[in-house]
């Protein structure tokens, strides 16, 4: 007689992966509203930046959740997914590579990301968001001695993986 969990496991399907995805980034989002307002770290421009991915990619994952088994808009959903997932990838590599700069040569630090959005056009916050400045570059927060952009990069990743393999694993025929 087969395991409960182990049966529970096997019923489960690609589709209540998307599903899963989709709240794990609801999560990382909670998680981030957590260290913002019970913690009061103030996010930087990056860090709002990795907010928008990671609310973007949770969409791509409820979009493949809702399109599952229909062809070209379940693809168009995880090429969604990837895209941003890669463009996660790049922004917390490039808040990493802000962390690691001689403290000489990091850029002037500016004023806060809620200023920014009440005063600047927005074509000027864009740039601001996709640069940085010194406020990226600050460490407040870390596990296991790595900081917040480098987890949130490995989730990027993972995220990124999972859409991509996703179309080859709903192809591959079960062999019970």
């Amino acid at each position: 007689m087969e395991n409960p969990m182990t049966s529970f496991f096997r019923s489960l399907s690609l589709h209540h992966g998307y599903l899963a995805a989709a709240l794990s980034c609801a999560g990382l989002l909670a998680m981030a509203y957590y260290f913002e307002y019970v913690l009061y770290l103030d996010p930087c421009p990056l860090c709002m930046l990795q907010r928008l991915i990671t609310l973007m990619i949770g969409i791509g994952f409820l979009l493949a959740f809702f399109t599952r088994n229909t062809g070209w808009p379940l693809k168009l959903s995880l090429l969604f997914t990837i895209g941003w997932g890669v463009f996660g990838i790049w922004a917390a590599d490039h808040q990493l590579w802000l962390q690691n700069l001689p403290p000489e040569d990091v850029p002037a630090c500016g004023p806060s990301f809620d200023y920014m959005l009440d005063t600047m056009p927005l074509a000027e916050l864009l740039k601001v968001m996709l640069h940085g400045d010194g406020n990226c570059a600050e460490v407040s927060w870390t596990l296991l001695g790595k900081s917040m952009p480098w987890w949130t990069r490995i989730a990027f990743a993972v995220y990124g993986l999972a859409a991509l393999f996703a179309p080859w694993r709903s192809s591959v025929k079960r062999v019970d």
